[in-house]
């Protein structure tokens, strides 16, 4: 167990086993996410907790998850001790969420904690708008599979402590929009066929819609879409079971890889010269260019992923075009930069690194 803050350099030199690229159709989606809201019982919703009694949240539950050894060991990092640019890594590595690190001093970090397992698969975020966050984060298509190993979590938590519930709702959370099962599943989808096609992706979007489900940009909720990645999930969590809203979202996410790929081949089928000029182009970029923004990075990235997986790149693995699009975002960049102890200059300074990383990574490749 560990409740010492894990060290920035070590943690931005690697990747959690849900990056490493090997889950069902890994081609298309990046990952899976389950999420299940909590609150703990006879303590008001987070809005309404003072300072003081804010704390009484990782107090009960920081000895209950350090118990449980998450994936072996349970990392446990109080926010208030942190700097901004640990917050930001273990944001950007989607073990803790926007919200929950955001902040201008240490006082609007106070009850807040991220606990996380040995290999990141599953975390437990403390203190955002509900008491406790609950999350697994798999590879590939692998809903289910998340699914079982949050739920067995949940389980084993609630038997050492105590849930807010009321009978005929279920689970009670801050937002309306969770009460039920709490549970709020997700993939992280790249779509760079469809996204050069933008009428049959908003086709996509749009049947998304009206089954209930939200199409997000690459950090969820009030983000951007950039690198042709899409975050995909349910909207409704009350009246129906966890494997049953599951079950909902595998059928249009399955629906979307088969539509993905069918466009990847007829891209392929009518534009292969075109396409190859595009993705050499990419490759030219990252091994040459002197400064390169996050976005600029992720769409040359975006382009070299898509020629890898249809075999007009060779030498390079889905692990490492993770790795990359984790790296290069300013938290990693900073950690691997100066080791985590200072923050890496203005914008124009960090454009310098993120390219001579890029360059340093794609030379002799492909």
């Amino acid at each position: 167990m560990q409740s010492i803050p894990p060290d920035p350099q070590n943690l931005a030199t690697r990747t959690g086993l849900w990056l490493q690229g090997q889950g069902p159709e890994a081609d298309v989606v990046i990952s899976s996410r389950v999420r299940l809201a909590r609150n703990l019982r006879g303590l008001p919703f987070r809005s309404t907790l003072t300072s003081e009694r804010s704390m009484e949240v990782p107090n009960r539950l920081k000895g209950e998850l350090l118990d449980l050894a998450l994936e072996g060991e349970t990392t446990w990092v109080s926010l208030g001790d942190t700097d901004e640019v640990l917050r930001r890594i273990l944001f950007e590595r989607s073990l803790a969420t926007r919200e929950l690190v955001s902040g201008d001093g240490a006082g609007d970090l106070v009850g807040k904690a991220v606990a996380f397992g040995a290999h990141e698969g599953l975390a437990a975020l403390i203190g955002e708008e509900d008491h406790l966050r609950l999350q697994c984060l798999t590879s590939g298509l692998a809903l289910e599979e998340a699914l079982e190993r949050v739920v067995e979590l949940d389980r084993q938590l609630e038997s050492r402590v105590s849930y807010a519930t009321r009978a005929g709702l279920g689970y009670l959370t801050a937002c309306p929009s969770n009460v039920g099962t709490g549970m709020r599943a997700s993939v992280m989808l790249h779509l760079p066929a469809l996204g050069a096609v933008r009428s049959e992706l908003q086709k996509v979007f749009h049947a998304a819609q009206h089954t209930g489900l939200a199409v997000r940009g690459l950090h969820g909720e009030g983000s951007k879409a950039i690198g042709d990645l899409y975050q995909m999930s349910n909207q409704v969590t009350l009246g129906a079971s966890e494997p049953e809203l599951i079950a909902r979202l595998m059928v249009v996410v399955r629906g979307v890889v088969r539509t993905e790929r069918r466009m990847r081949q007829s891209l392929l089928d009518a534009r292969a010269s075109a396409l190859n000029d595009r993705v050499a182009r990419g490759m030219v970029a990252l091994r040459s260019s002197r400064a390169l923004s996050t976005d600029e990075a992720l769409r040359h990235l975006s382009v070299i992923r898509f020629g890898h997986h249809v075999g007009l790149v060779q030498g390079l693995s889905t692990h490492l075009l993770n790795r990359l699009a984790l790296q290069i975002q300013q938290g990693h960049l900073h950690a691997l930069q100066r080791g985590g102890q200072a923050e890496v200059g203005d914008r124009s300074e960090r454009s310098r690194l993120r390219a001579a990383l890029l360059r340093s990574e794609f030379a002799g490749r492909g």
